[in-house]
């Protein structure tokens, strides 16, 4: 007999037990050992069983042992103690706080130097990772995403995040006798979730309201997850009054076609910035002055705020678009052209035509924001682009891939000039950090986390105690392998009679890597399989053999990624290398962190440059793992030579056959030829000594760096509190800053076609020979078509040339002087010896602009 309906109902706690509710619902508790304690102290069988979620633990645990807890003076003294830690985490100062009084009490004393920082941020995302009790998220956008609001939290960033609140989650995933990935979607209740309905006064749903096509509407209800201090506030599409199709725009994360994801977009872009005001209205919370979109999928919220604009203060497109560009900020996690989302402009037309959505937004100008190469597309990641006034990629090297590949939006400018920056993403280290790790570095105190502290105090320990902790942990992984591997089994159809081996899988004294994440294409799940027998070798190596865990969903629609796992699996599933190599089905953040803690060595090898960051192998830096990697991402920039490996690279070499199979056999001599012989190599005591100096340097070096504590204080500091000064400056004196700066694009638009350098000369100073260092003088004679001097900014550039070619690089820039009746001048040194180029060039110049490169503009000498 089949339910009806499931519905979710908590657990009703005796009164001296009521803390426990709050404790509950306030994800820290995902992050924070003694509260995870006190539950388990309940009753540590059913902890165990509900996979240490203190809601489903509350609503099964026997009635009698919680009134018996209610009776419990040493438990009940716990329990309060917990609840005033989180009031006094939730309520008092942080580093952000502290930061806001250190600038208030510098400016009182006429400094200008520090920028004041935001009073509340919104962050938006299409997932969110926090712990597997919310499964919200799918891979690793979301896990950065529930990183940053823990970080946010322990700083005491205001920040609000908004996203969709998925009635099936991702996907489970299991696999067939033959291998193959099967998809399984949970029905998920927001009842049994650590969620929070918000609810009008009368107790009815708060709905958000988005207007479709065909004079419908989507209505969403929205829940309050608590994350720290850290509202996150999730749109649920599952309202009686939509229509069935409608109803269903938040089913499933990542699934559907593109009409169902771009109603999504819609809700989570449109929908949101309706839900952030709505939440603080009901709360009193302060009205986000910057909007942050982690990635293209929400974009739509720049419209919103634009008819914001329009709407409630009368301002024009162009006045609503320079107001809402001040304070946004664009983070784009896409290494390829491939991966941003594009829709048809006829369905983007389909939703937005009608100017209902958005009223008061010309349609004309909605599709010029998203407008690319290929006319009959509409690019998510360029809108995103052209309404925030700030952007970064989330490594370095992303960084620069980013400025190329978007480099097309401002054409005339060298790459380096496109401004998108960079912000190398972090990991949420007493999320993913053993416990046991994290008391050994003192770095279990969100404080020491958000200070960048506690990593260092680990030099007492000896190598012998360092090596005990990295056994036991190991350890544990392999039993943890055991039961997953036994579990999956069953599940693809074996007889529990035949799974005896799966007790023999491993060996807790065998170096063990690791190797889990997404599996798109460019990750190369299979490299390792290339040589199928040189790999069976290193396995079953009678002095020093390795064992290898492997993971990894594919995106239910991509067959090419589900056959490299099924490749992995019928390799693993041979009886002559089963108990060395394993592929473990359902990789999600429960699984993760065995792997993390356990994994000696972390291998990731993407092919060069399409990994944007991959934060995996951050995560096992921290545990004492060390990192097996292409250099790619976040590695490029943080391997030193001595803190893991660096596989290297085919770079030239374009046949990707012959690619992989180079890369591959770099591979393979890394972990036969170093890594296993340095793990093998033990002293007297059984200790890898000179595997401990690594471990050390790596816990050293990466631990500081790696922490997203300092990745959200980078976007503070230079992203969220400049683009706050922007936003005010705008907005201020009756939107004064928009009117000016939109009046000068239109002064620039009605001139720009006449701005010429009529002519330019270079003059060697002093020295018929030119000399690295040598000043010379350039002069220019430039028509500005009506504008000022003093709205355009007149340089020089110079530059490397080819033999072949004239195009600058390694370029420098300097300004010119200018000296009446259209004539420009500069004297620069020589920046480089051998063959250099110069070029003159005109720019747009307002004080309102945050680069000199914003606004496309550029007019070259010709």
């Amino acid at each position: 007999m089949r339910a009806l309906r499931r519905f979710t109902v908590r657990a009703s706690l005796p009164e001296p037990l009521s803390a426990l509710s709050t404790l509950a619902t306030n994800l820290r508790w995902t992050w924070h050992p003694p509260t995870q304690d006190l539950f388990a102290s309940i009753d540590s069988r059913v902890w165990s069983e509900v996979g240490g979620d203190p809601l489903r633990l509350l609503s099964v645990v026997d009635a009698g042992r919680l009134e018996a807890l209610a009776r419990d003076e040493q438990f009940l003294l716990k329990l309060h103690a917990l609840a005033s830690d989180l009031e006094r985490y939730v309520e008092g100062p942080r580093w952000y706080q502290r930061r806001q009084d250190e600038i208030a009490q510098r400016r009182e004393h006429g400094s200008t130097k520090d920028t004041p920082l935001p009073t509340s941020v919104a962050y938006f995302s299409m997932e969110f990772g926090v712990h597997e009790a919310l499964p919200n998220y799918s891979g690793g956008l979301g896990i950065l995403a529930g990183d940053h609001l823990k970080a946010a939290s322990d700083l005491g960033v205001p920040l609000i995040a908004v996203g969709l609140l998925y009635r099936s989650g991702y996907f489970r995933q299991s696999l067939s006798l033959d291998g193959w990935q099967q998809e399984h979607y949970p029905s998920l209740d927001p009842r049994g979730l650590p969620l929070e309905l918000l609810t009008e006064p009368s107790g009815l749903p708060l709905l958000v309201h988005v207007a479709m096509p065909g004079d419908r509407m989507l209505r969403a209800k929205i829940w309050r997850a608590q994350v720290g201090r850290v509202p996150l506030l999730l749109l649920d599409s599952d309202v009686e009054q939509n229509d069935e199709d409608l109803r269903g725009v938040t089913d499933r994360l990542y699934g559907g076609d593109q009409n169902h994801r771009i109603r999504q977009e819609i809700l989570a872009g449109i929908g949101g910035v309706r839900a952030v005001r709505t939440f603080c209205e009901l709360t009193g919370h302060a009205q986000p002055e910057v909007f942050h979109t982690n990635e293209g999928h929400a974009g739509f919220l720049g419209l919103e705020r634009i008819r914001e604009y329009i709407t409630n203060d009368g301002l024009d497109f162009d006045q609503a678009l320079t107001a809402a560009r001040a304070g946004a900020v664009f983070t784009t996690h896409t290494p390829v052209p491939a991966g941003i989302d594009r829709f048809p402009v006829d369905l983007v037309q389909h939703y937005f035509g009608a100017e209902n959505l958005v009223p008061g937004v010309n349609t004309q100008r909605i599709l010029a924001l998203g407008a690319e190469d290929n006319p009959g597309m509409f690019n998510m990641a360029h809108m995103g682009l052209r309404l925030a006034q700030r952007a970064n990629g989330v490594s370095k090297l992303h960084g620069e891939v980013s400025r190329d590949m978007f480099r097309g939006l401002w054409p005339g400018f060298d790459a380096t000039e496109v401004p998108i920056g960079s912000v190398t993403n972090g990991v949420h280290g007493p999320t993913w950090a053993a416990t046991e790790m994290n008391k050994l570095l003192g770095a279990n105190e969100a404080d020491n986390q958000s200070a960048g502290l506690g990593f260092g105090a680990f030099e007492p320990v000896t190598d012998a105690g360092l090596w005990e902790l990295r056994s036991t942990l190991r350890g544990r992984l392999v039993n943890e392998v055991r039961r997953r591997l036994r579990e999956s089994w069953l599940q693809r159809g074996a007889s529990a009679l035949e799974l005896g081996w799966t007790d023999g899988v491993f060996d807790p004294g065998v170096l063990t890597v690791g190797f889990a994440r997404r599996v798109p294409t460019y990750k190369r799940l299979t490299l390792m399989l290339r040589d199928p027998e040189r790999l069976r070798n290193l396995l079953l190596h009678p002095e020093r053999p390795v064992q290898l865990v492997v993971a990894g969903k594919s995106h239910p629609a991509d067959d090419g990624g589900k056959a490299l796992i099924q490749q992995i699996v019928r390799y693993a599933d041979d009886a002559g290398v089963r108990h060395r190599i394993v592929f473990l089905p359902d990789y999600d953040m429960s699984m993760a962190r065995y792997l993390y803690w356990g994994c000696d060595v972390w291998l990731n090898n993407p092919m060069r440059p399409l990994e944007a960051c991959g934060t995996s192998g951050m995560k096992a830096a921290l545990n004492g793992g060390l990192n097996l990697s292409i250099r790619d991402g976040w590695w490029d920039e943080l391997y030193d030579g001595s803190n893991g490996w660096a596989i290297p690279t085919a770079d030239g070499v374009n046949d990707p056959i012959r690619r992989d199979d180079l890369e591959a056999n770099a591979l393979y001599e890394l972990l036969g030829q170093q890594v296993a012989p340095l793990f093998y190599d033990r002293g007297e005591d059984g200790v890898p000594t000179r595997w401990m100096s690594m471990v050390r340097h790596t816990l050293a070096s990466l631990g500081p760096v790696v922490q997203a504590s300092r990745m959200v204080r980078e976007y503070v500091e230079t992203y969220y509190a400049p683009a706050a000064a922007s936003a005010q400056t705008v907005v201020g004196e009756g939107f004064r800053g928009a009117k000016e700066l939109s009046a000068y694009r239109h002064r620039l638009r009605a001139s720009w076609t006449r701005v010429r350098v009529l002519d330019s000369d270079l003059v060697l100073g002093g020295s018929s020979v030119p000399v690295l260092g040598a000043p010379v003088i350039v002069r220019a004679r430039v028509e500005l078509a009506g504008l000022e001097p003093s709205e355009v900014d007149v340089q020089v550039v110079l530059g490397k040339v080819s033999h072949d070619s004239d195009e600058l690089k390694d370029i420098v820039t300097a300004p010119m002087s200018y000296a009446g009746n259209g004539n420009y001048e500069a004297e620069v040194p020589l920046p480089h010896a051998g063959a250099l180029g110069y070029t003159v060039r005109v720019l747009p110049r307002h004080g309102l602009l945050a680069t000199s490169a914003e606004l496309g503009r550029v007019v070259l000498a010709s």
